[in-house]
C-alpha cells in the first residue's frame, strides 16, 4: 500500500505539488492521471525521494523509502528509462543494480527474459530504441521483485505488441497482490487497464476512486435506441417531456431516463425495437471535464492559417461496462504473460 500525506513541493515562487494526499491499495492498478504540468512526475520523485518536499510524506508499506536497507526488493520504479549510461550493457546496467542491493547475479538473466531483452542482454543500450529502453527500465523495476511498483509512461515507445503485453503484465502483478501504480497520458490505455484512479491538476487532489465512479460523476448518461418506429417513439417521448435527438445513423439519443423505462414505454405500445443500450460518456470525455480548470497549457490556431476548420462530429460510443477487477485480474499464481516476441 502507498500512503502519501500532505505532500508539498515548490520550485522558487512555483507550486508544483501542494498539499497532495491520496493512497494506493494492492490488489489493483491504480492510474495517476493529469493534464501536462499537473505535478504527476514531481508527485512520484518527490514519493521515491529524488526530490526533496517542502512538507509531507510518502510511506510504502508503512515506511519511508529509506527505511528499508534493500528498497529494490520492496519497491520498484521506472520514471525515467533513458537515464542509463550508453555505454553499457543491459545486463551490466542490471548487475550494477543488483550488488547495489546485495541480489542474486541470477535475478538479472530472469528479468531480460522477462521482458524479452535476453537477445540483447551483451548489447550497448546507446543503441537502444525507446521501447527496448522501456523494458530494460520495467526490467530494473522488477529486479528486486518488489511488492510495490511505479511506472511513469511504462508504453512510451512500445509497439503494440508490447503495449499489450505491459497492459497485461501489470493485471498479472496486481492480480498477484502487489501495489501497481502507473502514470500515463494515454487515456485509452488507463481505460483499458486501471480498476481506480487518481487525478490531480496544479498539484492538487480532484479525484480519487475507481475508473467507473469517476465517469459516472464526470459524464452524462443516455440511453441508446434504434427501432423501424423511430419517428413514432420519439413522438411519444417529446409527448412525455423526455429529451430526445436523432443520431447520424438514425438512432435515437434518450436523455433522463434509464433503459428499462424507454422499453417499457416501447413495449406498451408495441413498438419494435432493434437496439436498447444504455451509454456512457469515456473516460477520456471524464478527464476533460474533472481536469478543464485546471489545464496549464492551452494550444492555440497555427500562426498563419487562420481558422482550424471544425474536426468531424465523434461518433457515439458503444455501450463498454467496466468489468469488475477479480474478472480484469488473473488469479494469483497465473502464468505470467510471455514478453513481447516469445513464441
Amino acid at each position: 500500500m502507498i500512503e502519501v500525506r500532505g505532500l508539498t513541493k515548490r520550485f522558487g515562487a512555483k507550486v508544483a505539488v501542494n498539499d497532495l494526499t491520496f493512497s494506493v491499495q494492492p490488489g489493483r492498478v491504480t492510474g495517476f492521471l493529469g493534464p501536462n504540468g499537473a505535478g504527476k512526475s514531481t508527485s512520484l520523485r518527490c514519493m521515491l525521494q529524488l526530490d526533496r518536499p517542502e512538507a509531507g510524506t510518502c510511506t510504502f508499506a508503512g515506511k519511508r523509502l529509506d527505511e528499508y536497507p534493500q528498497p529494490l526488493r520492496e519497491v520498484g520504479a521506472l520514471l525515467d528509462a533513458k537515464y542509463v549510461h550508453p555505454t553499457r550493457s543491459s545486463r551490466n546496467h542490471l548487475r550494477y543494480l543488483a550488488a547495489s542491493n546485495h541480489l542474486p547475479v541470477s535475478r538479472v538473466d530472469e528479468c531480460l527474459a522477462m521482458v524479452g531483452l535476453t537477445e540483447v542482454a551483451k548489447s550497448r543500450v546507446g543503441g537502444f530504441s525507446l521501447g527496448m529502453h522501456q523494458r530494460l527500465g520495467l526490467a530494473a523495476a522488477l529486479l528486486g521483485d518488489p511488492q510495490i511498483v511505479l511506472f511513469d509512461e511504462p508504453a512510451n515507445g512500445l509497439d503494440p505488441e508490447g503495449i499489450i503485453w505491459i497492459r497485461n503484465f501489470m493485471r498479472y502483478l496486481a492480480g498477484q497482490g502487489r501495489t501497481v501504480l502507473v502514470s500515463s497520458h494515454q487515456l485509452g490505455e488507463i481505460a483499458n487497464t486501471a480498476d481506480a484512479l487518481v487525478v490531480i491538476g496544479r498539484g492538487e487532489l480532484i479525484s480519487q476512486g475507481t475508473v467507473s465512479e469517476f465517469v459516472n460523476r464526470m459524464t452524462a448518461a443516455w440511453v441508446r435506441v434504434r427501432s423501424p418506429q423511430a419517428a413514432r417513439l420519439a413522438g411519444m417521448l417529446t409527448e412525455a417531456r423526455v429529451s430526445v435527438a436523432s443520431e447520424a445513423d438514425g438512432a435515437l439519443r434518450v436523455d433522463g431516463h434509464d433503459a428499462a423505462w424507454v422499453g417499457e414505454l416501447a413495449g406498451r405500445n408495441g413498438i419494435v425495437l432493434h437496439e436498447l443500450s444504455p451509454q456512457q460518456g469515456s473516460l477520456e470525455e471524464a478527464f476533460l471535464e474533472a481536469t478543464k480548470g485546471a489545464t496549464e497549457y492551452h494550444a492555440g490556431e497555427p500562426a498563419g492559417l487562420g481558422a482550424m476548420p471544425p474536426g468531424p462530429a465523434p461518433p457515439s460510443p458503444s455501450p463498454s461496462p467496466s468489468p469488475s477487477a477479480n474478472a480484469r485480474q488473473p488469479a494469483p499464481g497465473a502464468p505470467l504473460p510471455p514478453p513481447p516476441g516469445a513464441r
